[in-house]
């Protein structure tokens, strides 16, 4: 049975979710990449454009432009999350967000962070950024487009079933790319031995 989480979101649900479980999402996401992080890291509480614990979160600079005065989505695939490591954590302890979607997965840091804030971080299939366009329903808004460009403006997108979502790092201090990591690492070092 396909799971469908709508916003705003509901903390108690994503608490709910473990490594390997998939899920959709119905209602509003938000992209941030780097510029977006360190825009609203750097603003106090009263000038925040909208509020980030009750959307979902996406790693994303997407392809867009406007037709007959309306945006339009032609792409909206995860970038590379990594890169937000180093504001993660603190964007995740003052923010309150709860699902973090993106590629390639996160470090320590943010898995501390997901574990101490109930929140998980999931992974959306790279070059899949014309689906996930298929998904967004609506632009409902956009903030700093002017001073932060289209790749890096927070995106407000109404989406309706949204994914599939995969869990690889979830609020239980469990992350499948520590898992791969120290596999691959036994492999190596067991190949390295028979040489």
């Amino acid at each position: 049975m396909k799971k469908v989480l709508t916003t705003p979101i509901d903390g108690e649900e994503v608490k709910k979710l473990n490594i390997g479980d998939t899920f959709y999402i119905s209602g509003t996401i938000f992209t941030a990449r780097d510029s977006a992080h360190e825009k609203l890291l750097g603003l106090s509480d009263e000038d925040l454009p909208f509020d980030p614990s009750e959307y979902a979160m996406f790693h994303c600079g997407p392809a867009i432009h406007k037709v007959d005065g309306r945006w339009e989505v032609v792409s909206a695939g995860p970038t590379t999350s990594i890169r937000m490591e180093i504001f993660e954590d603190e964007f995740i302890e003052r923010f309150g967000t709860k699902i973090i979607i993106g590629k390639g997965g996160m470090g320590d840091r943010t898995l501390k962070a997901l574990e101490e804030h109930g929140a998980v971080y999931v992974q959306y299939t790279g070059g899949a950024g014309a689906l996930m366009a298929k998904a967004i329903e609506e632009v409902e808004d956009v903030y700093f487009l002017e001073e932060l460009g289209i790749p890096e403006a927070f995106w407000m997108f109404r989406v309706k079933e949204a994914g599939p979502f995969l869990v690889t790092m979830d609020s239980h201090g469990n992350s499948i790319h520590k898992d791969v990591a120290a596999k691959v690492k036994k492999n190596l070092e067991r190949i390295k031995a028979d040489l």
